[in-house]
């Protein structure tokens, strides 16, 4: 089943069980996909598992980010709010990466690429991003990419 059916089915049961909180964010959800399905003028079951979790992980992070700007403005309600569907978002994202985990995968892309330099570091974050697409930060990919070429 693709991950837009799960999400589908999502919606349904969350219908069911009259989870306002979890209706809502899957069907914000759906709305993106179904963009995405309308700029490819593909049906939603034709979008690809890959491009979904680049949605998702793009609108987890916004979630995460929005979230954090409500909780530095005092506004607990609004702060909750997106906690709640960054929550729901993150159940169709694979589980993140650990540090020392990106660690240890960017050092075996080094190795692969022969990179020994900043000058080769598109190189490794090209492999590491299509890698971990979903499981890291592209931020903190990107500083261990760094750190790593710079030792």
């Amino acid at each position: 089943m693709s991950m837009y059916s799960t999400i589908s089915n999502g919606i349904k049961d969350a219908m069911r069980n009259k989870d306002r909180e979890r209706l809502s964010a899957l069907r914000d959800i759906k709305s993106k996909l179904m963009l995405e399905a309308t700029k490819t003028g593909t049906d939603g079951d034709d979008i690809p598992d890959a491009i979904v979790m680049a949605i998702l992980t793009k609108l987890f992070k916004q979630r995460t980010e929005t979230a954090d700007l409500y909780a530095q403005q005092a506004r607990p309600d609004l702060e909750t709010e997106e906690r709640a569907q960054a929550a729901v978002i993150a159940e169709f994202l694979p589980q993140p990466l650990t540090e020392e985990e990106i660690i240890q995968e960017v050092n075996a892309i080094i190795q692969e690429t022969n990179a020994s330099s900043m000058a080769d570091m598109g190189k490794v974050m090209g492999i590491a991003s299509s890698r971990m697409a979903g499981k890291a930060d592209g931020k903190l990919i990107s500083g261990i990419v760094r750190s790593a070429l710079q030792n």
